[in-house]
């Protein structure tokens, strides 16, 4: 079945993973229904075929699982944490464990109304997770609720009723607190759908009324006053402000909006009004891409995620094996047999993998989650991961360490000639010309306010540059070889223009008259945060940092020079980029290459991780770029290997921290100090650790 004929909804109250796996079970089992999958991390219900909200809340009432539309932008009624039906329950169980407590200090651990006592909260507390236990013993699937059912009822036969209670309620106080944890990890996510406006003013075939944005159509025109968040991508029609585009780009400083440039949905526009014609239906917006890109990629596993699954389903019967041979063996060799079978319970209490489960889901969304606050777009954990270990980065040079379009970097005066006076005259000439370098001398003009002066007489010559009449004088500007037929040109200027080329700048020159009047530079600028940018990558690790471009080499290797790029490859077609990337790759090396997201697009397939500029603005950089830089801003991509590589050691501190605790627990069997006590507390500690430290990537800054 098509992707587009699958039904999605947003789930509320998802408390666990393994709730979550049960919750897939439990909707694939529904009569009309085929193929559903569970997005634990971003808390999303996606299938194939037909089923009611009613039908899919009773598949998920064991947990209180809500279902809404993922259209939904109303506020939900969400379930406080003390009114959920699990809290209230456990609650109740402490009640009974308390009194419990009491009469068996008072009177005895053999008091009848004590163990009553002790019963009733094993009950009251356990219920839910006895049920689930014992179906999947049937089924033979060794889950968490098998481990624990297994445990608490042996428990409870070999007389420890005080125990057994108190590890049912610890096991709920750790099932909430893992809950309540996750859901922390989602917030960053979830706030995602929040940014943008549900409804907005727009003006329609003359009328102006408010509508849903669902409604609103391309062509629609928006009305957006000081203050307001603009709901719908567009371009502006009429008006001037500022316009805050953090939510989308990571950018802190507001950003000038006038007629023709583009505006997001979800972005706050501060100063003035604005007329913007819609150009995306709601669904196509860019921040509802960013939405589903983060999505899938937390429903997407990482590679050591991917690892523990695997591992998992040979450790939890290994757990149950060891537990076995705890529990018969010493008292085979003469031991007390009651002794060792609560050693072997406590054994299986120990071994619950929730820790070992969450050590990596839980690091890993909220490490998407902090990268899309900050403007970075990474697609999934394995790219995430990946990043973290990339040694080598290879960069295109125009646009991505250069601006991308050229300025003029010095102009040279001579013969008396006044530097405002040639700028002006020049400029005049090149309004009317198409060469590629003539925009960049109509700009510096305008940047310096200079007035206008008109040309008469325009006339290009093919391979040298153009000539016109501006202010009654004869004003030439082009190649030094053309200028050099005109008239004759100073040594110091033909030095001075050696030494400019060398750098990489393009230099032309202007005769006024027939008289030799000045030199203009011209170059592609690099980027004023390049420099700070390569610095700080080589301060974090990464050994070699390569240029690929298809510029001239002259030019290529002046750049490298100046930001100490350690390897140059100049003169590439896209295709030659493409095999550049596979040889820094041989040897296994792991190779990020960062580019446009449209010329690069081979470049960034091949790459261990491609990494598109100014993914904002371009929807094909969304779609072939592993990860995006929102903003176009190349300070992101520090920040973004910083992140990487701190959710990389987070996830080995959590798989020590999850494996560590429960080694050093069981270790305590060898003397038989293991009580069910110290079991669960390892356990729950283990998974309070893992969940905690994982939180921690949500500080990690620019």
């Amino acid at each position: 079945m098509a992707e587009t004929d699958r039904t999605e909804y947003r789930l509320e109250n998802l408390s666990c993973a393994n709730c979550a796996m049960k919750f897939e079970k439990n909707v694939s089992r529904l009569p009309h229904v085929e193929a559903a999958t569970v997005n634990f991390g971003a808390s999303k219900l996606s299938f194939a075929g037909d089923a009611t909200v009613g039908e899919l809340e009773s598949a998920g009432a064991f947990d209180g699982i809500r279902v809404v539309p993922v259209s939904q932008r109303k506020p939900t009624q969400k379930t406080p944490f003390f009114k959920r039906r699990e809290n209230i329950v456990s609650l109740i169980s402490l009640v009974f464990l308390l009194a419990g407590l009491f009469l068996s200090n008072k009177y005895g651990e053999t008091n009848v109304t004590a163990i009553a006592l002790f019963a009733i909260a094993i009950v009251v507390g356990g219920t839910s997770m006895f049920i689930d236990g014992l179906k999947n013993l049937v089924r033979l699937e060794f889950d968490m609720n098998t481990l624990m059912t297994i445990a608490i009822i042996g428990a409870a036969i070999i007389g420890e009723w005080r125990e057994a209670a108190v590890v049912v309620l610890l096991f709920a106080i750790s099932e909430a607190l893992e809950s309540y944890s996750m859901n922390k990890a989602r917030q960053s996510i979830s706030s995602l759908v929040d940014i943008a406006p549900p409804s907005a003013t727009i003006r329609r075939n003359g009328e102006t009324f408010e509508l849903p944005t669902e409604d609103i159509r391309v062509g629609d025109v928006l009305i957006v006053k000081p203050g307001q968040k603009i709901a719908m991508d567009g371009t502006v029609q009429s008006g001037y402000s500022t316009v805050n585009q953090a939510a989308i780009t990571g950018e802190s400083v507001p950003v000038i909006k006038e007629i023709d440039d583009t505006v997001f949905a979800g972005t706050l526009n501060e100063e003035g009004s604005l007329e913007v014609t819609v150009t995306k239906l709601v669904e196509d917006t860019t921040i509802a891409k960013i939405i589903h890109l983060v999505e899938d990629a937390q429903a997407e596993k990482a590679p050591s995620q991917q690892f523990i699954d695997k591992f998992a389903k040979y450790y939890t019967p290994a757990i149950i094996v060891i537990a076995a041979l705890t529990a018969v063996i010493p008292p085979l060799l003469g031991a007390d047999w009651q002794t060792w079978i609560y050693q072997g319970l406590a054994v299986l209490v120990v071994g619950c993998p929730c820790a070992l489960v969450v050590s990596t889901p839980v690091a890993i969304v909220t490490a998407i989650g902090n990268a899309a606050r900050q403007g970075v777009l990474i697609k999934g954990g394995v790219h995430l991961e990946e990043m973290g270990h990339i040694k080598t980065v290879a960069f295109d040079k125009t646009g991505t360490l250069t601006k991308g379009y050229p300025e003029v970097t010095d102009i040279i005066t001579a013969n008396g000639v006044e530097e405002a006076q040639l700028l002006q005259s020049v400029a005049a000439v090149e309004r009317l010309s198409q060469h590629p370098l003539a925009r960049a001398l109509v700009n510096a003009s305008e940047a310096r306010s200079l007035e206008v002066m008109q040309a008469e007489n325009f006339q290009s010559v093919t391979g040298k540059g153009a000539v016109a009449d501006v202010g009654g004088k004869k004003v030439s500007v082009g190649s030094l070889r053309w200028m050099e037929e005109l008239t004759e040109l100073p040594k110091d200027a033909k030095t001075t223009a050696a030494t400019m080329q060398t750098e990489g700048k393009s230099v032309m020159g202007a005769v006024i008259d027939g008289v030799f009047a000045g030199l203009f530079a011209v170059a592609d600028p690099v980027r004023v945060e390049s420099k700070l940018v390569l610095d700080r990558l080589k301060e974090i690790g990464v050994d070699t940092t390569v240029m690929l471009t298809g510029d001239d080499p002259k030019t290529a290797q002046a750049i490298a020079a100046r930001l100490g790029i350690d390897d140059v490859r100049a003169g590439l077609m896209p295709e030659d980029k493409l095999i550049a990337i596979r040889e820094l790759s041989e040897g296994k090396k792991r190779v990020a290459m960062v580019g446009d997201g449209i010329n690069d697009a081979p470049a960034l397939a091949a790459a261990s991780v491609g990494i598109a500029m100014g993914g904002a603005g371009t929807d094909a950089a969304l779609e072939t770029a592993d990860i995006a830089l929102m903003a176009d801003d190349l300070e992101q991509l520090p920040y973004t290997v910083k992140l990487s590589r701190k959710t990389l050691r987070t996830i080995k501190e959590n798989i020590m921290f999850a494996v560590g605790l429960k080694i050093a627990a069981l270790l305590l069997v060898i003397p038989g100090w293991l009580t069910l006590w110290i079991a669960i507390f390892a356990d729950m500690g283990a998974t309070l650790l893992v969940v905690l430290n994982s939180l921690r990537l949500m500080r990690i800054q620019k």
